[in-house]
């Protein structure tokens, strides 16, 4: 769909920027999707939690229990929750057609979508994380865990985003991703597991973090190789959501 000559965008995309960021939580984020995004954040306060009761050290207990419950479960899902409102739950219900009614380009629509939700997932999903660093008595991993997981955040959301940009079944979709091609195939197959958020989340926190003795799975990068790695499938994914919200064509809401 291509907006009217008189409704083309004019002047600098930074003036226009923070308005459609803004607009994000403010619209896509009603309270009953904050509430269910409250669940994912309290499973990672309950990794935290947990890591106490492991009979070992607690950095390495935590480092341990973040692998499945943080990475693993609670940091794909509250990006679900977040990715798949600010585009697919709006493609869905027809509204998103209101947006061509403004003159914004393809590519910040994208950008602005990705950076509000990745915003919510730092004020949320992020210090959850690093509270339950705190929760464990692990506090050296504090930042290593807040770098991955605002790093993994980033990369999932983008990926939501591009799921929604390309089909209106945006959220069985992530969810088949999440748990068969993430979780399932990424757990056998070192080639998914390269492009998974949730497995490169992994292994940056586990690389920064250092912890001894505890190594994150090979055949992928670790550390700050992995929190590279996350940028540029962040970088990707938006592109091609770009491309994607190109071709989408709005009919009305129907799932």
């Amino acid at each position: 769909m291509t907006a009217p000559a008189a409704l083309r965008p004019t002047g600098s995309p930074l003036r226009r920027l923070p308005a459609l960021v803004a607009y994000v939580p403010r619209a896509c984020l009603p309270r009953r999707r904050l509430a269910v995004l409250a669940l994912p954040c309290a499973t990672i306060l309950a990794s935290g939690l947990l890591a106490r009761a492991v009979d070992d050290r607690a950095v390495r207990a935590f480092t341990d229990v973040a692998g499945l419950g943080i990475f693993g479960l609670a940091m794909p899902l509250g990006t679900l929750v977040i990715g798949d409102a600010v585009l697919g739950a709006e493609v869905r219900s027809g509204t998103l057609s209101f947006t061509w009614l403004t003159p914004v380009r393809f590519w910040e629509l994208a950008l602005a979508r990705w950076l509000g939700g990745w915003l919510v997932a730092l004020c949320t999903l992020v210090p959850s994380a690093a509270l339950a660093a705190v929760l464990a008595g692990a506090s050296s991993l504090v930042g290593p865990v807040v770098v991955a997981t605002a790093a993994s955040a980033a990369a999932h959301i983008a990926l939501f985003v591009l799921i929604g940009a390309l089909t209106r079944r945006a959220a069985v979709w992530s969810l088949a991703i999440v748990f068969v091609i993430e979780r399932l195939l990424g757990a056998v197959l070192s080639g998914i597991a390269q492009l998974s958020p949730s497995w490169q989340g992994q292994a940056a926190f586990v690389g920064i973090g250092d912890v001894t003795g505890v190594r994150a799975r090979s055949g992928i990068p670790e550390g700050w190789d992995a929190v590279v790695r996350l940028g540029l499938l962040t970088v990707v994914w938006l592109a091609v959501a770009t491309f994607g919200l190109r071709r989408l064509q709005l009919t009305g809401a129907r799932d």
